[in-house]
């Protein structure tokens, strides 16, 4: 909020409680001052609706750090029910990926989009990006990076190949095997001698086929 809407939200404060507003002029003058820099951050409509909210159930005089409180609370609550996604932009243009993440987290905290809540990316058309996000595993980290790391991550690695050669992944389906039935995302594995499982060096047949079909 600027300097310039300050008389006019005392203005509105004061049709319900006239103790607000100050009558000396050099005492308003520091009024509107001092109200400009404590809601600084809040939003004209926001400040009315926090105001009204004050008067629903308190006789005292509001003050400017009670719509700040209430601000600050909102704006708390919208960033954690927010889960951060990843930004539709290039991840290796740091500066526009940056700039986009700040611009989403701006707008959520100041009401000009709602959070992009867990349940959303769980269900209906946000699920169904999720998913492809998924099966393109390794698209918000730089390809170069992926790279230099391959020696170390080998399963990695070759999930990253075969996507690259546009064959489809198999860690992105659970494996129907009986004797496995791999989760999205593991290895399979084989039964050992007692409660002992074998990694194997690559998916069952069975699960290739199985992404086969779901990515057709």
């Amino acid at each position: 909020m600027n300097p310039d809407q300050i008389p006019q939200l005392i203005a509105q404060i004061a049709l319900a409680d006239a103790r607000v507003r100050r009558e000396d002029p050099t005492e308003q003058r520091a009024q509107i001052l001092m109200w400009a820099g404590i809601l600084a951050d809040v939003p004209y409509d926001y400040a009315i609706t926090a105001a009204q909210r004050h008067y629903a159930k308190s006789t005292w005089p509001i003050l400017p750090a009670d719509i700040a409180t209430q601000w600050a609370a909102t704006v708390r609550d919208r960033m954690q029910r927010d889960v951060d996604p990843a930004p539709p932009v290039d991840p290796d243009n740091e500066t526009a990926y940056r700039h986009a993440l700040a611009a989403h987290r701006r707008a959520v905290a100041t009401g000009q989009q709602p959070p992009v809540e867990h349940r959303a990316l769980s269900a209906g058309p946000a699920a169904a990006e999720a998913d492809r996000r998924r099966a393109t595993i390794g698209k918000y980290i730089p390809i170069a990076v992926d790279d230099a790391l391959a020696a170390y991550r080998p399963q990695r690695a070759a999930r990253l190949a075969v996507l690259r050669e546009g064959r489809p992944d198999a860690l992105a389906v659970p494996c129907p095997v009986e004797t496995c039935r791999a989760a999205v995302g593991a290895p399979c594995t084989r039964p050992g001698k007692g409660q002992t499982r074998h990694r194997l060096a690559g998916p069952h047949p069975s699960r290739v086929d199985y992404a086969a079909e779901r990515a057709a």
